[in-house]
């Protein structure tokens, strides 16, 4: 196994552009002055001030003392320190003599203002030559580049954020990163934040005291504390409110928090690693005002993007033979096999994991080798005549006819996204459509994708 990466790096796979990775690295760029735009290399100390002969950036400006600031790394953040300057030292527009800095915000050394941010690194990763890797099955090239990576990882305490279609298997890469990790013996805490009502978020993330809201008749510990020693696992990230994100931040920087309803007594610490998990590009959302920026960085210290089934279906037969736990795939006919080939998997393994379980109990019946077992399947005649559409003769011709376009409508999106790789614009471009009007249609049939770029 691979040793740990350096703090602070993000490691990509975007399956749908090919096997495209990157790092993360933290710069601060100045943002006036003649020469804004130029960019200093964050390591583990960087001093800044007009002399020369003392400092690793020299800002020759009479705001700027001789020996105004350091910034020093510390695991997952960054520290300035005023060195005792004459006109200050401002973060976000307030003076500190010691603060943090938080991706994006603006330093300001005297009158010259410098940004901290991200910038992407070009990363080479070898895939491993094992196809499976704790509860991840898969030969792809995409796969065990993941696998790869989450070996490298699981051993670090950093935060994760993965982002795949739903049903992708961003679960079982959160558990394979739990097993692998030195809190395998903790507990493995899951929250989903797509299933519980805003009004309840809160509470359920941070507990409550006896009496905070009508209803809270005792105390109630939160999935934080829960997961304490563990690891907890943030599912449908992007689904979580943006009146609550920042208190979420707070907690994973501080590492403390408040129950709901407790204003007095000791914040509760917690020990606990946090992964994750987003269907949508949790960047785009970003830049659409849904998700903050900070948080999103804070979430993405290390970033893995899982492939959709369609884009790996050579993995189908391994997949097959390991979710029916037994030899499964060289038993199907040759009919059930073009089946699974075929299909475009908008459900990704989690459709596939329900076929499994209906075919593993039908296999043996010949009976039934040519039937369709799989929702929407698009065979070859389908292509040719549409056989497998529902035509209801017997209907009202209303009835009939909407449920017939209804099918029609579902096939087609299917089909659209499989040949486009879920990029929406193509897709729009491609069927002749209004971007919105195809967003509209897609998520009408529950065809979820991640966004496109």
């Amino acid at each position: 196994m691979a040793g740990p990466i350096p703090q602070r790096t993000v490691l990509g796979v975007r399956a749908a552009q090919g096997e495209r990775f990157a790092s993360q690295e933290y710069h601060l760029v100045l943002v006036n002055g003649p020469d804004a735009g130029k960019s200093y290399d964050l390591g583990q100390s960087l001093r800044i001030g007009k002399a020369a002969e003392n400092n690793d950036v020299v800002l020759d400006h009479p705001t700027v003392s001789r020996n105004h600031l350091v910034v020093r790394r510390q695991g997952e953040q960054f520290v300035v320190q005023d060195l005792g300057s004459t006109n200050g030292t401002f973060i976000d527009g307030a003076q500190i003599r010691e603060g943090f800095l938080r991706a994006g915000a603006l330093l300001e050394v005297g009158d010259v203002q410098l940004r901290f941010q991200p910038q992407l690194k070009s990363l080479e990763v070898s895939p491993t030559a094992d196809a499976r890797l704790g509860d991840l099955v898969g030969k792809s090239v995409p796969m065990r580049q993941i696998f790869a990576l989450i070996q490298r990882v699981a051993p670090t305490d950093s935060t994760l954020l993965l982002i795949g279609e739903t049903g992708s298997g961003k679960g079982a890469a959160t558990r394979t990163i739990h097993k692998l990790s030195s809190r395998a013996t903790g507990p493995f805490v899951i929250f989903d934040c797509a299933s519980v009502s805003e009004n309840l978020i809160e509470s359920e993330l941070f507990g409550h005291e006896k009496g905070a809201f009508t209803g809270a008749v005792a105390q109630r510990v939160g999935c934080l504390e829960r997961a304490d020693g563990g690891t907890l696992f943030l599912d449908e990230i992007d689904d979580l409110p943006l009146d609550l994100q920042p208190k979420l931040l707070r907690a994973l920087e501080d590492r403390e928090f408040r129950r709901l309803g407790q204003s007095t007594g000791a914040q509760h610490k917690f020990d606990t690693r946090v992964i994750a998990a987003s269907k949508k590009d949790l960047w785009a959302e970003t830049q659409a005002g849904r998700f903050r920026e900070d948080l999103y960085f804070r979430l993405s210290v290390f970033t893995l993007t899982l492939p959709t089934l369609r884009d790996r279906k050579e993995d189908i037969p391994l997949l097959v033979d390991a979710m029916a736990a037994a030899p499964l795939w060289g038993r199907l006919a040759t009919k059930q096999r073009e089946q699974f080939e075929n299909h475009t998997w908008p459900g990704n393994v989690r459709e596939l994991r329900n076929a499994v379980e209906r075919l593993k109990h039908v296999v043996d019946i010949p009976e039934l080798a040519s039937e369709n077992f799989l929702r929407e399947y698009a065979g070859p005649q389908s292509e040719k005549n549409g056989e497998n559409l529902p035509v209801r003769y017997d209907a009202p011709f209303k009835e009939g006819k909407d449920e017939l376009i209804r099918a029609f409508e579902r096939e087609y999106l299917t089909r659209l996204l499989a040949k486009t790789r879920g990029n929406i614009a193509r897709g729009a471009r491609d069927a002749g459509l209004d971007r919105k009007h195809l967003y509209s249609l897609l998520h009408k049939y529950g065809l979820v994708q991640t966004e496109d770029e």
